[in-house]
């Protein structure tokens, strides 16, 4: 019997030195992810890097990592116009079936999927804020982009017409979708301007915009999107994603 406990006991210390010895590794390579992903990626900021499952030891072994979290704050994405980039907060990807290179130079993961947000003073950017000729004597502006519930964005457009400012700004509820790597915001139904007479066309140039985003952290690509109360939410996936290398 004391025999019997005494191994236990031993068990029970080699169970824990290596719990303890695997702990210290997944942070070591956290960090180093994550310096490495800040580095190939010129982030302004080191990312946050999550290594799911245990042992991590044993995965490391099979040259392939489970599940790693990835998540970066205030990513500046390229958007493909004079080197405009456009803000992106909190994107977040959950990497699936991470598979690395021997000397740990590269890896990619099989699948990610992940979330982001553009902030309306972001997007609005994009919206025309400079006053443009819309029908004679009228001339609009987009000045605030907020949630209009349900989904939708609440796009306020500010108006002059032959030469009296309106008194506050007109609201329309716009839909937004993800198309061909663009995030497109589109009028449900067109604003009435101090009842003044404008073609649809004319008036869409105000109400309707696009904004292209590209070069997403290692290759994933826009999926979806819509109004949230701080901002759009996207929603972002991709394949053969690579992290490194």
């Amino acid at each position: 019997m004391r025999a019997l406990r005494i191994l236990l006991i031993l068990v029970v210390i080699l169970g824990g030195l290596f719990v303890i010895a695997d702990r210290v590794a997944v942070h070591f390579a956290e960090n180093e992810a994550a310096d490495k992903l800040r580095n190939t990626e010129n982030l302004a900021s080191t990312p946050d890097v999550n290594i799911k499952g245990f042992p991590f030891l044993t995965q490391v072994a099979s040259g392939s990592l489970d599940d790693v979290q990835v998540g970066i704050k205030n990513y500046e994405a390229a958007t493909g116009t004079g080197g405009r980039t456009i803000r992106i907060d909190d994107l977040t990807a959950d990497m699936k079936g991470v598979d690395f290179s021997g000397d740990y130079s590269s890896a990619t993961a099989s699948a990610a999927t992940g979330t982001a947000t553009i902030a309306y003073d972001e997007l609005l950017k994009t919206a025309k804020s400079q006053p443009t000729q819309v029908a004679p004597g009228v001339t609009a502006r987009v000045v605030g982009l907020s949630d209009g519930g349900n989904g939708k964005i609440k796009v306020a457009v500010d108006a002059t017409v032959l030469g009296t400012r309106l008194p506050k700004p007109v609201y329309v509820l716009s839909t937004v979708t993800v198309e061909n790597d663009k995030v497109k915001v589109q009028a449900d139904a067109l604003p009435k301007l101090g009842g003044a007479p404008i073609a649809e066309g004319r008036i869409r140039e105000i109400t309707d915009f696009q904004q292209a985003i590209d070069q997403l952290p290692g290759g994933i690509k826009l999926d979806k999107v819509q109004a949230a109360p701080d901002g759009v939410e996207i929603s972002v996936k991709g394949s053969d994603v690579k992290l490194a290398g």
